[in-house]
């Protein structure tokens, strides 16, 4: 069974290699009011995400519980110095105090056990006015039971609940059948989160709205 993942896992980095960033990533970048030029990539697989940060000028810390994407990772980022990977689980991982935490298609994956945690760790590592965007797994999707390895699916009054302390920007409900990266066809309801952590004393956050919206 191990090697079965580690296979599915290679083919999956080999097609994301050639993914860009996401423009969700550019968004929470241009968000962050915190003043703290630091990103955590939480799952970080290829590092596309870590790529984009960087040249923005992020001191990037990346990691992984896949050693395939750690060996990827640390090759691609070998020569920048802002660029940090590790290999550890959402549960063990030692989380620095960042103006932008990124969890995209990753957090999926974390322990169920542990998942309330994982989460109040990176809850607490973002800065005041700092961002998180990532995804969650609804509870419907196809790997929510039975998956080869654990997964922690979330409704989506549990996914909300989890950002109390947040201003949501964006947040986006997908719910239908499509193929992942690896041309496998699997029903996908998954939350979407851009969240501004909010600053002390009800001050808001001061967004301009319009834009986000586009």
């Amino acid at each position: 069974m191990m090697d079965e993942n580690k296979d599915v896992w290679l083919q999956y980095y080999e097609k994301a290699l050639s993914r860009p960033h996401l423009k969700r990533t550019e968004l929470a970048a241009r968000l962050n009011e915190s003043n703290l030029k630091v990103a955590t990539d939480c799952g970080c697989g290829a590092g596309s995400d870590i790529q984009y940060l960087e040249q923005q000028g992020f001191q990037v810390y990346g990691f992984d519980s896949n050693p395939e994407s750690v060996a990827i990772c640390r090759d691609r980022f070998a020569s920048k110095s802002l660029v940090q990977i590790s290999e550890s689980s959402f549960e063990c991982f030692d989380y620095p105090k960042s103006g932008v935490v990124i969890a995209n298609s990753s957090l999926f994956f974390a322990d169920p056990n542990y998942f309330d945690t994982t989460w109040s760790s990176i809850k607490s590592s973002i800065e005041v006015g700092g961002v998180f965007a990532g995804d969650f797994m609804g509870l419907k999707d196809s790997w929510a039971k039975n998956y080869r390895s654990p997964t922690s699916p979330l409704s989506e009054s549990d996914v909300k609940a989890l950002f109390s302390d947040f201003e949501i920007v964006r947040f986006f409900e997908r719910d239908e059948k499509a193929k992942t990266l690896l041309g496998r066809v699997k029903h996908w309801p998954t939350y979407s989160v851009v969240a501004v952590k909010r600053r002390e004393q009800g001050v808001q956050v001061g967004l301009q709205r319009s834009a986000l919206w586009l």
